[in-house]
């Protein structure tokens, strides 16, 4: 066992086996002296009468994984078994019979860890779990009820079974390409008024534009398909990409993805930075994506105000380069006239059309004279960098390198704000408020409110209980668009691989 690491942190690295985690061996087997007892059967537990302001506590914890966690969906998710697609109608969440299958050679290799908390401010973390079905992993959670759960890579063996193989045997074999983008790494463009974990409506914007970004380059230039949005419960956003491919990519190969979608935006010490030319047509595709939304979200003074007062266009002005001083002085007299009403958005159009007329991009005028390329480059470039400074996506990038690295379970809940991590569409980012996902005690208290109405009685297709709470329309939506076509891929791809062997031993 060791001391759990600060709540805020999502992910998590591992090497070899360190002694300063428990043996977890026995973790799916055996009882743990430091775990919660567990819990009942889901067809006898009732949630308690609920207030909804509040938002966590170990035993709205309980009942979330007693009655509500997708526990089918995870596992039939991270089985990659086709057979586990259709579960039948059953509000158990215990049961292996209900479309689950035990025929999965993935699952019982998967690494899980979990934080627990044996005792009130004791957290304790324990890693190298892993279960052989379903019904242990549902059995460990009910019983331990974590405050946060970590899913790890699929190893040549059971995680469990660490402590008894000899060193240095335990080795990934393949784990999903995860990328990590947290609000907290956009401080320092940030002038809502936030920073750290604190987000609003005006920067939760920043993490929409990063999703497009990234989701478009992901599909379009590497060809993946089944990638997943989650929003990790507080202020970021985590990305799986589940592709057959993307799950067997090496460590280098991850690493040459992750950085492909890198740029150097700067740092503290040099607030800097040049973009190359020709630009790359990623980082094109990417400004043309980027750019209206930050005219839209970043420019007025309803956004983050960059160019709604003198200060602040003043501010950005004096970011052009120096050999466009005289564009900075002639807009600087201009927008600050009593007589100029223009917009930020037509500020933002008239400053990049007078730095294209200075650099003789237009039609109707010449290039200054004494100006090298690579001055013309860099006032070319003016306005893709600030809009890449302000809103291009910025990446954990260490998440997304090695197949050891864990990263936070979808569907679990942020002790933080009590709030379930649940997926997100890209497409449909605008209808997506943070502060609407439900927390705990708002769950509890529509689960009552729907039995309360006896709605279960008239006629409800209901097979889950999370169907009669909030949650319905998002874990729907993740079934529906993302998990049966990645099941589905398998099966086709698990049909072409016996048909090829088929083949290959004459057995037609």
């Amino acid at each position: 066992m060791g001391a759990a690491s600060n709540d805020d942190n999502e992910e998590h690295e591992f090497g070899e086996d360190q002694p300063t985690n428990i043996d977890a061996s026995s973790s799916s087997n055996h009882d743990d002296a430091s775990a919660q007892q567990p819990m009942t059967s889901n067809n006898s537990t009732k949630s308690s009468p609920s207030d909804s302001s509040v938002v966590f506590s170990p035993e709205l914890l309980g009942m979330y994984y007693s009655r509500l966690f997708p526990y089918q969906m995870l596992y039939s998710w991270l089985s990659y078994d086709p057979a586990t697609m259709n579960p039948k109608k059953s509000n158990s969440n215990t049961s292996t019979k209900n479309g689950t299958s035990n025929n999965s050679t993935t699952f019982p290799r998967r690494e899980f860890s979990m934080t627990i908390e044996p005792t009130p401010g004791n957290e304790v973390y324990i890693r190298y779990q892993s279960f052989l079905s379903q019904e242990e992993l549902t059995t460990a959670i009910q019983k331990r009820r974590p405050t946060k759960i970590d899913i790890g890579a699929v190893f040549n063996h059971p995680p469990k079974d660490n402590k008894s193989l000899p060193s240095g045997k335990l080795q990934t074999q393949e784990r999903e390409l995860v990328f990590d983008i947290d609000l907290t790494d956009y401080d320092a463009v940030r002038n809502c008024g936030c920073s750290g974990a604190k987000i609003c409506p005006k920067c939760w914007t920043f993490m929409g534009m990063a999703m497009e970004v990234m989701d478009e380059g992901l599909k379009n230039d590497f060809g993946f398909v089944h990638v997943a949005w989650f929003y990790s419960g507080r202020r970021g956003v985590h990305c799986w990409v589940c592709d057959d491919g993307a799950r067997k990519l090496t460590n280098e190969a991850r690493s040459a993805v992750a950085t492909y979608f890198e740029v150097n935006l700067g740092s503290d010490k040099n607030k800097n930075f040049h973009l190359s030319s020709p630009l790359h047509p990623m980082l094109t595709r990417a400004y043309d994506i980027l750019e209206p939304r930050f005219v839209e979200s970043v420019l007025p003074e309803e956004g983050h105000g960059l160019l709604s007062t003198r200060a602040s266009w003043t501010k950005l002005l004096m970011t052009l380069p120096e050999q466009a001083n005289s564009v900075a002085a002639k807009l600087e007299e201009k927008w600050g006239s009593k007589k100029n009403f223009t917009t930020p958005e037509e500020k933002w159009e008239e400053l990049k059309s007078a730095l294209s007329a200075f650099i003789g991009k237009t039609g109707s005028s010449k290039a200054q004279k004494n100006m090298s390329n690579a001055d013309r480059a860099r006032v070319e470039n003016w306005p893709i960098e600030t809009v890449f400074k302000y809103v291009y996506p910025r990446l954990d990038i260490n998440v997304s390198k090695m197949q050891n690295h864990l990263l936070k379970s979808p569907f679990c809940v942020h002790p933080k704000t009590g709030r379930v991590c649940v997926p997100i569409e890209v497409a449909n980012f605008s209808n997506f408020d943070p502060f609407q996902v439900p927390t705990l005690g708002q769950l509890m208290k529509e689960l009552d409110d729907f039995e309360a109405a006896g709605k279960s009685d008239d006629g409800t297709d209901v097979t889950f209980d999370w169907q009669k709470t909030s949650l319905k329309e998002p874990f729907e939506k993740f079934q529906k668009s993302f998990l049966v076509p990645l099941l589905n891929e398998e099966r086709r791809m698990q049909r072409e691989e016996r048909e090829k062997r088929a083949a290959a031993m004459g057995d037609f």
